[in-house]
């Protein structure tokens, strides 16, 4: 997707030769610009950008698309050194041995069709890739949809989401897959995969033809429904995170809890906002949240 925005102004890995890592930093602020317009026209249901949206293809075609197969495959000479966009930097991953994480997947589709993505190929939305912030490029990894149990294995081969709150970018196959077209964005858990081990990459649903199940109908329920918060500040001091929660609580920003995590070797108080109804709900809060003056909130599924 870094690509993809820079390549629309003529910018790409081919026109920059040696000067890509030098110049990349002095495009940061042309890339931030461009995002940020990009990400202001977001509906505020979760949905997609505007403009881009379903390709031509009939929805049963694309729900038959593969998996895709995890091959061993060098790094990427792109796409794999630290960058800076919003003035945070990101450090990415050597392997994606390892890596699990629970977030908000959200799906682009035709508005960078054909466009570079950040490891320098073209951007096809009817293949199963997906743009991540850290994994290697490229890298494997699985995307479970915690609400209805669909599993998919996709390729990661772009740098992105970098609108808040949001843990991987799929592309729109993958995204019909997993049922998520409809609203847009869903609570998924991301598996790195490492060719060649032997666990399973995932469940993949078979989908009856002609169904409506591609534009989010739940096939399966989890046993344990997933839940979202929006996590406002941890604490190694109860006190703290005591008072900030009766904070909240006095400002009328919902139901505010203090959860106590013990997987560190030191206890943290963690102040949370919910659980939250939707993707939409949580967004809102985060605004609401910054405009209070606090910083840094995410989003949390659990």
């Amino acid at each position: 997707m870094l690509l993809a925005i820079l390549d629309s102004a003529g910018l790409h890995r081919g026109r920059m030769g040696r000067n890509w890592r030098r110049r990349l930093g002095h495009l940061s602020l042309l890339f931030l610009l461009v995002l940020e317009a990009a990400c202001s026209t977001i509906p505020t249901n979760g949905g997609y950008y505007e403009h881009d949206g379903p390709g031509s293809r009939p929805l049963t075609e694309v729900l038959n698309v593969p998996n895709a197969v995890p091959k061993p495959l060098p790094l990427s000479p792109i796409g794999n050194q630290p960058y800076t966009v919003f003035g945070k930097t990101y450090y990415p991953l050597k392997s994606a041995a390892g890596y699990r994480a629970r977030g908000i997947a959200s799906w682009y589709g035709r508005q960078f069709g054909g466009k570079f993505t950040s490891d320098g190929e073209r951007y096809n939305m009817y293949a199963m890739t997906a743009a991540h912030r850290t994994l290697p490029l490229p890298s494997y990894a699985r995307v479970t949809n915690l609400r209805n149990g669909r599993s998919v294995v996709v390729r990661v081969n772009d740098r992105g989401p970098f609108l808040d709150n949001r843990l991987i970018d799929l592309s729109y196959a993958a995204a019909a897959k997993l049922g998520m077209l409809r609203t847009g964005t869903a609570l998924v858990e991301v598996d790195g995969i490492v060719p060649g081990d032997h666990r399973k990459p995932g469940r993949e649903t078979t989908i009856a033809a002609g169904s409506n199940a591609g534009m989010g109908q739940a096939t399966a329920d989890t046993e344990s429904p997933p839940q979202l918060y929006l996590q406002v500040g941890a604490f190694v001091d109860q006190y703290h995170a005591e008072a900030l929660r009766q904070k909240l609580k006095q400002a009328d920003f919902g139901q505010v809890c203090v959860q106590t995590s013990r997987s560190r070797p030191t206890v943290l108080f963690r102040v949370r906002i919910g659980p939250l109804p939707s993707v939409a709900d949580c967004d809102r809060l985060a605004r609401r949240v910054a405009a209070y003056g606090i910083r840094g909130a995410y989003a949390v599924v659990e």
